[in-house]
């Protein structure tokens, strides 16, 4: 799943007109980045939600077929509902095996292929370091490669997880944040995760936007 319903306030006038999914990087929107990435990576089937201007992806993505994958779509009213709620709102569609959901407005060079969730763990996340916007960083990683919300060195998490449906029970449809859900299950002993050393970005600016595609064009 690619999380694409974001409005992008931070990006305006950017995304005054175009989703933020389909902003250019390197002379394609972002959002193709990551589609190829998941065909390179072996992935066959994929959801993505919308919201603001949704329509606009629909239109640019198609229904996966010049990839050689599927594309469904999960689409919400804007502004309605959070990652969590977005995610949970999509289940249906995700079935019943771990799925593999990243954030649409990241840039990464992350072999998707590497991606895999170890036994009786509800999430699988990939951290990385603390960019300058989050210097505080998200999560604590161990040396047993559990993650967890206590004090210490906290790494960034980039967006990029893979999850059991099982993670969601208890959740009611409509708006909330991911990370209460994480974090519940990090106290219990049941999200793992792992370190990612290369190149990440988040694209949440239009200066960042700027950055990435000069580092492309240099």
């Amino acid at each position: 799943m690619i999380l694409a319903a974001g409005r992008g306030e931070r990006m305006r006038p950017l995304t005054d007109c175009t989703p933020k999914p389909l902003l250019p990087v390197a002379g394609r929107p972002l959002i193709e980045h990551h589609i190829e990435a998941l065909v390179k990576a072996g992935y066959k089937e994929l959801v993505i939600n919308h919201a603001h201007l949704g329509q606009q992806i629909e239109a640019a993505l198609g229904d996966g077929q010049r990839w050689g994958i599927s594309i469904t779509y999960s689409p919400e009213l804007a502004g309605a509902l959070e990652t969590g709620g977005g995610i949970f709102n999509a289940l249906p569609l995700l079935g019943d095996a771990p799925f593999v959901v990243i954030n649409g407005d990241i840039w990464t060079d992350y072999d998707l292929a590497h991606l895999a969730i170890p036994k009786h763990k509800l999430a699988h996340l990939i951290l990385v370091n603390n960019p300058v916007h989050n210097t505080g960083g998200d999560f604590l990683l161990s040396k047993e490669g559990l993650c967890s919300d206590g004090d210490g060195k906290r790494l960034t998490f980039s967006g990029i997880g893979v999850y059991q449906p099982a993670l969601f029970a208890g959740c009611k449809p409509g708006s909330f944040p991911l990370a209460p859900v994480l974090k519940r299950a990090m106290a219990q002993g049941e999200i793992s995760g792992a370190y990612y050393a290369g190149r990440w970005v988040d694209v949440g600016t239009p200066q960042r936007l700027e950055a990435l595609n000069t580092t492309f064009l240099a």
